[in-house]
């Protein structure tokens, strides 16, 4: 017999679990037994109802085959689709109006806005149609002319112009546009505000404000109630049966009380809305996605590629191209440094000067006889705590935030007014916004255009505002991200940045107008602390580069670093200023002293 220690036996024993050589490990998915008798359940409820629908003779599918591409169904088809057509497109004209009038400032527009959405929406749809169609008892003649006068350019005969067709168009069109108001008006007011001000403080005008800024990203709260509506409107057009118009519904009525066959031809009528409708799911589900950039951060492929990547067994990086074209060096490479683009380097600094201002938010007197002058290429530093009339501040030198009393002018030149002798006249918006480019503005919350990506977010106010040819402004736009430190993150959506680089991103958008003046209101409290640093360097940077900063700010220690000037307030009053050394280390105020004891 042998005898054998502990340790020699443990050795010499066989492993229990030996692990596999590298590679070959075998991979075992989780069960879930719940979703498999889901799914099996799911198949035997298809099946069920596929067996008694196909192998019942009732329904009728050879008469079903024989009237399904009838000419007299497919004319009805055919209407019903015009009808569909032209009450969607008028409808969303009227009511695009509609909402805009309600959301302007004349109370009357907006009084009628509301009067006829409450109208149209209360009236049901077929009662409609029937007052429509029966308007020639009411009024004999239609007539176009001067009001109150007797003078007539024509006259037509009602009954003569309002026909059917023009009657259940007219109808259609009333309905849809109460509703779709309400859609659209609900999608503007969805906009963040501050996606306005960061369009009016690039000086983007408001045309382009609407249709490039705020209609994109209300469009995502637009489409989905608005395919909602106009599927409701396809369905909607079978109440034209009324009047007796031959669309689709009613043309399956005729041809059933002929033959009798009421199942069968109901179910053409069934599968042509079915087919009709699905169209329109379809053709909503490729816009929302078109006006859903930006809005996650791995959004999902497109359906052309997932099925190419299926078929191909194909693997797409982010930009579109095949993954054996992007070799690690490509995908890891920087942006090449760019040529600087022509009149890209920062203009001068300008003098900011901020005579007696005054600005009240009702009995609120949020500033008070403000009266401050910045140096052409100063640092100035504002401090005080929430409520101190810092912001408001900062916003009225670029007219965000119109004054009540005294002035503001950027190198003698007034940003909201012209001068007219000893008068000050506003201006209009258009005229303030081209005097705004000059001062740029960084955001506290960023207010980066989400529907855009970093590019072009940079690239839109140089082209719309200072007319830079796009090529120009593309290579100042990559110039700039390089210098920011994201010359990588061109392509990215906001969202799938970090708050620090979305930060960065909205100081290289406003040094893209070239301003005179730059803003900052409190450009790191919406930030991590580990953020922060990444932000205040790219400011230390521009500190140096000869444009005039204006900084609101809580960091006293980036303050005693970067600043020619600190400024304190209190209850919008300038209580002291001068060099960081005088104001931060020895204030004479002692409500300054309170403050920096209680954040030093």
């Amino acid at each position: 017999m042998t005898l054998v220690n502990d340790a020699t036996r443990v050795a010499s024993a066989p492993p229990q679990n030996p692990a596999p050589p590298s590679g070959s490990y075998r991979i075992v998915k989780a069960r879930y037994p719940g979703r498999t008798a889901g799914t099996v359940f799911a198949a035997l409820v298809i099946a069920f109802v596929l067996h008694s629908v196909l192998a019942n003779p009732r329904w009728g599918w050879d008469v079903f085959a024989e009237w399904f591409f009838a000419e007299p169904v497919l004319l009805g088809l055919g209407r019903t689709l015009l009808l569909t057509v032209l009450g969607a497109f008028f409808g969303f004209t009227l009511g695009t109006a509609l909402a805009l009038a309600r959301v302007s400032g004349s109370p009357l527009l907006a009084a009628l806005s509301w009067t006829f959405t409450w109208l149209f929406r209360s009236i049901p749809l077929i009662v409609l149609l029937l007052i429509l169609n029966n308007l020639g008892y009411l009024y004999e003649t239609v007539a176009l002319g001067v009001p109150f006068t007797g003078i007539s350019f024509f006259s037509y005969q009602t009954t003569q112009l309002i026909t059917p067709f023009a009657a259940a168009i007219i109808g259609l069109t009333l309905n849809q546009a109460a509703f779709t108001s309400e859609i659209i008006r609900g999608g503007l007011l969805s906009v963040d505000q501050g996606q306005l001000e960061a369009a009016a403080a690039l000086g983007l005008p408001r045309s382009r404000q609407a249709f490039r800024i705020v209609l994109p990203q209300a469009m995502r709260a637009i489409v989905p109630p608005a395919f909602n509506d106009i599927i409701g409107l396809a369905k909607g057009t079978s109440n034209a049966y009324i009047l007796a118009l031959p669309e689709l519904f009613y043309t399956i009525q005729i041809i059933y009380r002929r033959n009798l066959e009421v199942i069968p031809l109901l179910m053409v009528a069934t599968v042509w809305y079915l087919v009709l409708l699905s169209v329109l799911s379809a053709v909503q589900y490729f816009i929302e996605r078109h006006y859903a950039r930006g809005a996650v951060r791995n959004p999902p492929p497109p359906v052309i590629r997932t099925l190419v990547g299926w078929l191909g067994r194909l693997r797409f990086v982010p930009d579109g191209l095949p993954l054996a074209a992007a070799t690690p060096a490509t995908l890891a490479a920087p942006a090449p440094r760019r040529r600087r683009a022509s009149g890209e380097e920062a203009r001068r600094g300008g003098q900011v000067t901020i005579h007696n201002v005054s600005k009240s938010f009702g009995a609120l007197k949020v500033l008070d006889r403000v009266h401050l002058t910045l140096r052409p290429g100063s640092v100035t530093v504002i401090l005080g705590q929430s409520g101190s009339g810092k912001s408001t501040l900062l916003r009225s030198i670029n007219h965000l935030e119109p004054i009540d009393a005294g002035h503001i002018a950027v190198d003698g030149r007034f940003i909201g007014y012209r001068q007219e002798g000893d008068a000050l006249h506003e201006l209009k918006e258009r005229d303030i916004r081209k005097r705004r480019a000059d001062v740029g503005m960084v955001f506290q919350t960023f207010n980066l255009f989400p529907h855009l990506t970093v590019l072009e977010n940079i690239v839109e106010a140089p082209v719309a505002v200072r007319r830079l040819d796009r090529v120009a402004a593309v290579e100042l736009a990559r110039d700039l991200l390089a210098r920011v430190g994201l010359a990588d993150k061109e392509n990215a959506y906001p969202r799938q940045l970090s708050g620090g680089q979305q930060q960065r991103v909205a100081i290289a958008r406003a040094l893209a107008m070239q301003p005179k003046v730059l803003l900052f209101d409190e450009p790191t409290s919406a930030l991590d602390p580990e953020l922060v640093n990444e932000v205040l360097d790219v400011i230390k940077e521009l500190a140096r580069s000869g444009v005039t900063l204006v900084i609101v700010t809580h960091e006293v220690g980036f303050a005693r670093e970067v600043a020619d000037e600190v400024v304190f307030m209190e209850r919008g009053q300038i209580l002291e200023q001068g060099p960081p050394a005088g104001v931060l280390d020895a204030p004479s105020h002692p409500r300054t002293r309170e403050f920096l004891a209680k954040v030093l």
